[in-house]
């Protein structure tokens, strides 16, 4: 099977578009509506092509306990000793802000959809006739929640932090058993921030041949060089966490891109994605004209009938025009026929 081009909401993905730039709000919101909204605004106004929400409770998530296997460890570099609960708590959005949140995006041409994390949240994005579910990494294992997505028959952006080979299998065939193949599996490293070393790109190429869908990048580092490079990979989606400020605080907000790390991300990735061209070694069309300056024997001083070829009066030089340049040691020596004018490009018949 062929890889298809997918469209999600108002946009096409896939290997032959620009890659499709989702701005993740998480809780950055920091329970502001108004700040909510903010978020939005400033993801349409740096090109990105989706806002994406994460629709759960707390209770939906977890239970409020403080027994260790509900706690994060102390050394947590962002949530250390946090319970889920809590954490969670802060992190959630509103249900109620969907609604406006979804169209303020589409009245700034966006696509927005979210994160479902049970099947109430999935009846609830598919009334609000979302255009597309994202799977987060530690949800791949909830084979009913992906079922219950893939059989709305919108696109399913899969993410794959800390899962299997036979994991990611499971989630894609679900789907596919569902009737849907409108997938992009996302590669990601569920760490948060994310250390570069552990982006393992490398992985895309192996992600598409395996799987035969779509690869994305759900990334976690700091900055954008991991999601140009994964371009270069054949990375047809990047999702990033997005705040408006990094200073003002928030659950994510260390890992996340400030107004103009966004813009810059949703520029470079299209110009990583129009530098991939062909795979094939030659002349670019952009080219032709190149050629004419290219190093050829010229006479470079003014010579009589019967001067020798000498270096002093013929060299290599810009333009085109004149004799290959590796035919000097053939011709150095020999006598011109005629006078020749210095400039005048190298020939069979000068000699």
């Amino acid at each position: 099977m062929t890889r298809p081009t997918l469209t999600i909401g108002k946009h096409q993905v896939g290997l032959d578009q620009r890659p499709y730039v989702i701005a993740e709000m998480s809780g950055n919101h920091n329970g502001d509506l108004g700040r909510a909204k903010a978020i939005v605004e400033m993801a349409a106004e740096a090109g990105a092509h989706a806002i994406k929400l994460q629709t759960y409770t707390a209770d939906t998530l977890t239970i409020n306990s403080d027994k260790p296997a509900f706690k994060l460890a102390d050394d947590h570099p962002l949530w250390g000793g946090r319970t889920l609960y809590d954490l969670y708590t802060e992190g959630s959005t509103p249900w109620e802000w969907h609604e406006p949140l979804f169209s303020l995006a589409d009245e700034l041409g966006m696509d927005a959809f979210s994160s479902p994390f049970d099947p109430t949240a999935v009846k609830f994005l598919t009334d609000l006739g979302v255009p597309a579910f994202k799977i987060a990494s530690s949800e791949i294992v909830d084979i009913p929640l992906v079922r219950a997505c893939a059989e709305q028959g919108k696109p399913m952006i899969i993410s794959t932090g800390m899962a299997s080979v036979g994991e990611v299998h499971a989630a894609v065939e679900a789907s596919r058993a569902a009737g849907n193949d409108d997938i992009v599996v996302l590669s990601c490293t569920a760490e948060y921030p994310a250390d570069p070393a552990s982006s393992n790109l490398r992985g895309i190429p192996v992600f598409a041949d395996t799987f035969d869908t779509l690869v994305g990048l759900s990334d976690h580092t700091m900055g954008i060089g991991a999601p140009i490079a994964a371009v270069a990979f054949g990375a047809v989606l990047i999702e990033k966490h997005v705040t408006l400020s990094r200073a003002d605080g928030g659950v994510d907000s260390e890992f996340s891109l400030e107004p103009h790390e966004l813009k810059a991300l949703v520029d470079e990735t299209e110009v990583a994605w129009q530098a991939l061209g062909r795979p094939r070694i030659g002349r670019k069309d952009s080219e032709q004209t190149g050629p004419r300056f290219r190093r050829s024997l010229f006479v470079t001083a003014d010579v009589k009938a019967g001067d020798p070829v000498t270096a002093d009066n013929v060299r290599s030089i810009r333009p085109a025009g004149g004799l290959p340049t590796e035919l000097f040691d053939t011709v150095e020596g020999r006598p011109f026929r005629s006078d020749v004018e210095r400039g005048t490009p190298l020939s069979w018949d000068l000699i």
